[in-house]
């Protein structure tokens, strides 16, 4: 298996990687951009490419010094080229057409959401048995997967508004939380009761495995602030009882996310579950997947939030199959694979 190194700039990571047979990190590294957005509670495009451009070349050459290699004893370069913001995603897309002409190197294009699959080998070289359902859970994505092996993948539920990323930020947002959402609520949750509060379930009718968390999010909003004619503010809410918003709202995200993963098994016939995405963090996530009737595979605490190093992993197996991308490969906003 080759020695490659991937860029990642789907979003506001400016990241690179040096992997070795597949799994083998020989170096992660990741250059964030939480502090640049954080008062903005959310992404700013424009600000997320002028850090890519100032950041894609101390990262790759940190990279590459960390894993100890040289660039000429690289087996190709690879790239997250899809799905993302397409700004971001032409910055490192364009570095690693650069690097492979130059460097006379395969290229090889990688599906974001693909990879984040693909991370729970990393390290580990993880096996988990085919076919499988796969859940991406994120920021940007909340979608399932019939996987039968990592280079075949097919789309069988996605979100039809927030993913439930997202919808942790806007929910933080309200409770007054900051930015990223996901880690402040998770910590927040431990503290309150998931029972106090019983927020909707939107499961979309008995087979579907599509997600829907507007209604949640909206549900929270009138839960602190009111309704019309009776509003309130976050100030009247003590903080036993802001914890027991965040406690209650995970476990509504938590209960529809499982509840669509033992859908998604019983009609694919799955054998094991693959969980990727910054969500997969998540401990409340984690402790209901514990005693789930399938194995479940979860990726290594750091490779859950955007990293290079799952392209790079992913991107070996397409090395072997000779699945190679020319340099005219284009930077692509949305999923190929999306419905």
């Amino acid at each position: 298996m080759p020695l490659i190194l991937a860029i990642e700039s789907t979003c506001d990571e400016t990241a690179a990687a040096v992997v070795a047979d597949g799994y083998d990190v020989r170096s992660n590294v990741v250059a964030t951009q939480i502090e640049l957005h954080a008062k903005y509670r959310g992404v700013v495009p424009e600000i997320a490419c002028r850090a890519h451009i100032e950041n894609i070349l101390p990262v790759l050459r940190e990279a590459v010094e960390t894993a100890g290699t040289r660039l000429e004893d690289l087996d190709a370069i690879a790239v997250a080229y899809r799905p993302g913001l397409i700004g971001s995603l032409l910055i490192g897309v364009t570095a690693a057409k650069t690097l492979a002409w130059a460097l006379g190197k395969p290229l090889i294009g990688v599906d974001h959401v693909h990879a984040h699959l693909y991370s729970v080998k990393l390290e580990t070289n993880a096996a988990p048995p085919f076919p499988a359902v796969g859940m991406v859970c994120s920021g940007g994505h909340t979608a399932l997967y019939d996987v039968q092996d990592f280079s075949n993948i097919t789309l069988i539920g996605t979100t039809i508004d927030d993913a439930v990323g997202e919808a942790y930020d806007k929910v933080a947002a309200i409770l007054g939380l900051g930015y990223p959402g996901g880690p402040a609520i998770d910590q927040l949750a431990a503290t309150g009761s998931p029972t106090a509060i019983h927020f909707p379930r939107s499961t979309l009718g008995r087979d579907s495995l599509d997600f829907s968390f507007s209604g949640l999010k909206t549900s929270v909003l009138y839960q602190v602030r009111g309704h019309k004619g009776r509003e309130r503010g976050l100030e009247s809410l003590t903080p036993s009882q802001v914890a027991d918003v965040a406690a209650s709202f995970q476990a509504a995200c938590v209960e529809v996310l499982v509840k669509k993963i033992q859908r998604a098994a019983m009609q694919t016939r799955a054998k094991s579950i693959i969980l990727g995405g910054g969500v997969s963090a998540n401990r409340g996530l984690r402790a209901a997947m514990a005693n789930f009737h399938l194995p479940v595979f979860f990726p290594p605490m750091r490779y859950c939030t955007d990293n290079a190093a799952m392209s790079a992993g992913l991107a070996a197996l397409y090395f072997r199959d000779g699945k190679f991308s020319g340099l005219d490969l284009d930077a692509i906003a949305y999923s190929l694979f999306a419905r």
